[in-house]
């Protein structure tokens, strides 16, 4: 009988390694390919070290980029002898002892993993002395050599020939400038959580960035201020609000910036977590949001936030470098930061203006005729009406509530006597907001008490912009751009309160031919329709009827305003519509409410849209994130006609 020979082994059999436990080394090596990317990564790694080391200051010092040398000194508590070559083990840490700890950690660092994964892709040597310690002892990562040196307490770690030892990771870095870049980088975001500690960045022997220690005497804020004035310039302290709320258990600080100062990239937006700098998706959707109706555009804000909550409440060991954290209640920390901001930017910031002396504003020529004096250049009373005047409200100045008006036919002036036009003519707008004694022979006019941070509408340019005069030079003002955003929180505030859109059925409803998709949506989608105060419904096989509008609304376009709505609802899922799109919808509603370019208004229905932006929210901006005023002072359009020189 014919014996058989056994199958022959296949390739993977034939080449299969048995599992067995890798070197120290190598795994080292794996880990440091998690932690250190780039010097940028070493670098955040030895800051985070030094600051748990109670240091007050800090300096680095590169070669090369950080790819030669990266040297962070401090002045913290120092390591003691006996725990220099501990300090070098993996998963060695004076942080954490227990899960307890890690579930509740409070500093910055606390695997400790980042010096032997650094060690085993560098040469590194770690220098330190403790309070206490006669001398300090350097600790050379390669050879294990310990011996004394000179120092003052605390700690130098310096690492040299960055991936030495791993040549194929060398060649994925970039320039020296960008890996310099970086580095600061990384140094800037540690700045700005710790105003209490100073900062130095050295390159090649030369000081490239320097934040001095800020100090303040009571409260933490004005050394807040001052060192992101330092980082990120003092443009960005004039051109921001200070957040300062607390919701449930976050806490919430630190300074949103102006619509105005949004940027095309988010490179500015510094998010921290009990001191720890993160890029969380919670925290930048809900600053997106606190911001969604005051940005043009895909523009990115501007912000520094500072959120403080329970380390119990969230888990920083998420991510090989730290930078992510997650939250044990997302949904807390995210209302808390929208809320933050959107109350923080919805004050006007039309009021700002009263904050600055009219004489910083005033020409350098000091001519006192450029002073304003309202009383003393008021205009005549009598103002030639080119259309209906509009209602006055005396609790706060000139109201633009009754929107018809707006779209009342245009009247010529009525010929009148000065005598009866002055006796029976109405208070202007600009004038005092409350009820005027007319004043007694002899006796002097009372100074105006309120003042108006837009101050007097002058004129009307082109049918667009509105120009006004305050304390501090001259307001250009877009008038549909600001209406808009008017109409649109009035809508926003009656959606909120609970109530439906307050609507007004149509003397004779308005036709137009519909599509087909349009006649569904305004089939599938009635209870929104009037919930928004619209009535809409099908008058033929291929055409809708309008018969109610909202009341605001009441002298637009309804035809217009229909499909508008109509085009938004079908843009979103049908069911819960409302909820997910209000904000676009009423925006949408408002844009059509506004009053429209090239239409003539009478300077009491001007100054009425001045102070109705002075008590209305988020008024800077219209719905679509477009400025809605502009300022030019004094000394600007001096410079304009080279006035002093």
């Amino acid at each position: 009988m014919q014996q058989v020979s056994p199958p022959a082994p296949t390739a993977s059999q034939a080449t299969r390694r048995p599992i067995c436990d890798l070197p120290d080394e190598l795994v080292s090596q794996i880990a440091a390919g998690e932690v250190v990317e780039r010097p940028a990564s070493v670098v955040r790694e030895l800051v985070d070290n030094a600051l748990d080391a109670g240091a007050t200051q800090i300096t680095l010092r590169l070669l090369a980029g950080g790819v030669r040398l990266i040297s962070v000194e401090d002045d913290g508590g120092g390591i003691p002898q006996a725990e220099l070559a501990v300090a070098l083990r993996r998963h060695a840490t004076s942080k954490i002892r227990t899960l307890d700890d890690l579930e509740s950690v409070a500093t910055m660092g606390f695997r400790g993993e980042a010096l032997a994964a650094i060690a085993s892709v560098s040469e590194l040597a770690l220098l330190s002395r403790p309070a206490g310690q006669e001398s300090a002892f350097l600790l050379d990562a390669r050879s294990g050599e310990l011996r004394p040196v000179a120092r003052a307490v605390g700690t130098t770690v310096e690492v040299k020939e960055l991936f030495f030892s791993t040549p194929a990771r060398r060649k994925f870095l970039k320039t020296d400038a960008t890996e310099l870049a970086h580095c600061v980088e990384a140094v800037r975001r540690h700045a700005l959580a710790r105003p209490d500690v100073g900062f130095a960045i050295w390159h090649e022997g030369k000081l490239v960035q320097q934040w001095r220690t800020c100090l303040t005497h009571g409260a933490g804020a004005g050394a807040l201020d001052r060192r992101l004035a330092d980082v990120l310039g003092e443009e960005f302290l004039d051109q921001s609000v200070a957040l300062q709320h607390q919701e449930g258990r976050v806490t919430l600080t630190g300074r949103a910036g102006s619509p105005d100062t949004a940027r095309a990239r988010a490179d500015q937006q510094y998010c921290y977590v009990n001191g720890r700098f993160v890029r969380d998706k919670v925290v930048a959707h809900a600053a997106r949001s606190a911001y969604e109706d005051v940005l043009h555009g895909q523009r990115q804000p501007v912000y520094a936030l500072y959120i403080d909550i329970d380390p119990a409440r969230v888990d920083v060991n998420v991510h090989p470098t730290k930078i992510e954290v997650r939250f044990r209640d997302s949904r807390e920390v995210h209302q808390a930061v929208r809320h933050a901001i959107e109350n923080a930017l919805a004050a006007p910031r039309a009021g700002a203006v009263l904050a600055v002396p009219p004489a910083a504003a005033a020409s350098a020529t000091g001519d006192s005729e450029t002073s304003l004096n309202f009383e003393k250049n008021r205009p005549p009373a009598l103002i030639p009406r080119a259309q209906a005047a509009m209602q006055f409200d005396a609790l706060v100045g000139h109201r633009v509530a009754d929107l018809g008006a707006l779209w009342g036919s245009p009247r010529l002036p009525e010929p009148e006597s000065e005598s009866s036009a002055s006796a029976g003519a109405a208070p202007l707008a600009w004038e005092s907001p409350t009820p005027v004694t007319p004043s007694t022979p002899g006796t002097p006019d009372t100074p105006q008490a309120t003042v108006w941070p837009l101050g007097r509408a002058l004129a009307q340019l082109q049918g667009i912009y509105i120009l006004a005069e305050n304390a501090q030079g001259l307001v250009i003002v877009d008038m549909h751009a600001a209406h808009e955003r008017i109409v649109y929180e009035r809508l926003k505030s009656q959606w909120d309160s609970g109530a439906r859109i307050a609507s007004q059925p149509l003397l004779i409803p308005a036709t137009f031919s519909a599509t087909p998709q349009e006649l569904a949506t305004a089939e599938q989608n009635v209870d929104a329709l009037a919930a928004l105060g619209l009535e809409i419904a099908a008058f033929s096989a291929r055409t809708l009827a309008v018969r109610a509008v909202p009341a605001t609304l009441a002298q637009g376009d309804a035809v217009e305003l229909a499909r508008s709505v109509l085009a938004e609802l079908a843009a979103h899922d049908a069911s819960g519509v409302v909820q997910r799109a209000q904000n676009e919808i009423l925006g949408t509603m408002a844009c059509h409410g506004a009053v429209r370019a090239n239409r003539q208004l009478t300077l009491p229905e001007m100054n009425g849209l001045l102070r109705q932006m002075e008590s209305t929210e988020r008024s800077d901006q219209c719905n679509h994130g477009r400025p809605t005023w502009r300022q030019l002072s004094l000394r600007e359009l001096d410079a304009l006609f080279l006035r002093g020189r």
